[in-house]
């Protein structure tokens, strides 16, 4: 009984663990493109920065987001180091590096492309 009460407590315990560790990772990663470096995200999409944005704050919202997908945070996600939260009109959250947040490219459709850079002279590889 003693052992299962103890196992129960370790259980629970990483429970608070794990989710904080899961915060400290960051959310994108560097890759190498046929424009030089660049952020991806877990799947290895090539991540963006929109000029119209303002520091910390998402202005690609509705239509825009859906073809410029915001790198969504997790609830409880926390900035550490060039990363930040920022909090987006319809008051979900994303990240941002740099204080600029980061979108993937609905017509990029496999790792590593980026047929996003330059779109509207506006859209830019995010770079590392």
């Amino acid at each position: 009984m003693l052992k299962t009460i103890a196992a129960a407590i370790a259980i629970a315990a990483l429970a608070f663990v794990v989710p904080a560790q899961a915060q400290m990772m960051e959310p994108a990663k560097a890759m190498d493109t046929a424009k030089g470096k660049a952020l991806a995200d877990g799947k290895g999409m090539t991540l963006y920065t929109f000029d119209k944005d303002e520091s910390g704050k998402s202005n690609c919202n509705g239509g825009c987001a859906a073809n410029w997908p915001p790198l969504m945070a997790p609830a409880g996600a926390k900035p550490s180091g060039n990363w930040s939260v920022v909090t987006r009109d319809d008051k979900s959250t994303a990240w941002a590096y740099k204080g600029k947040p980061l979108y993937t490219f609905a017509k990029d459709g496999k790792p590593g492309d980026v047929t996003g850079d330059g779109v509207g002279g506006v859209w830019h590889l995010a770079t590392p």
